[in-house]
């Protein structure tokens, strides 16, 4: 496949509550909201935010860790459980976009997951995000659509698959 792991600039550490807010910020952004689509319906509520984090952070089903480039928090990833399938989802901050870095931390993170088929989402005009799960071997599997807050709209997505 010819994949390689940017060992010196990308790694996956623990989640630490003094990354929240550094998340908190990658998450305001409004082009990093319109590309993933389904976010909060209120990205600027930083209660409901810390609120909606303790709840991972307190949740031994979700594996989640923080990337880290170049010694800078990046973003972090996930595998959670959504309509009772596992899933992975990863948040990147707008300034980190474009440079393997989301490929690399999901290619570090998706050996420590131990199931399979595993699933991922993006909003079908997400191409950036599109071509991280494909790089990674997710294979385009199904279709769905939901409410976007960050659009206003209905917005469809693929839902993609990873058999291995």
């Amino acid at each position: 496949m010819g994949l390689h792991f940017n060992d010196e600039g990308v790694r996956l550490r623990e989640v630490k509550k003094s990354d929240l807010p550094i998340f908190f910020e990658q998450q305001l952004d409004p082009a990093a909201n319109y590309m993933a689509a389904f976010t909060s319906k209120d990205t600027s509520d930083m209660a409901a935010f810390l609120t909606h984090w303790k709840n991972i952070l307190s949740n031994r089903d979700i594996q989640k860790m923080t990337i880290i480039h170049n010694g800078c928090v990046a973003g972090s990833i996930l595998k959670f459980e959504q309509f009772s399938n596992p899933e992975v989802s990863y948040w990147i901050g707008k300034q980190y976009w474009g440079k393997g870095i989301a490929t690399d931390a999901l290619l570090h993170f998706l050996p420590k997951l131990k199931v399979r088929p595993v699933y991922a989402r993006a909003a079908k005009d997400n191409l950036g995000s599109l071509r991280v799960l494909e790089k990674c071997g997710f294979e385009r599997f199904d279709e769905d659509k939901g409410y976007s807050y960050a659009r206003g709209k209905e917005v469809e997505e693929f839902i993609l698959k990873l058999e291995s």
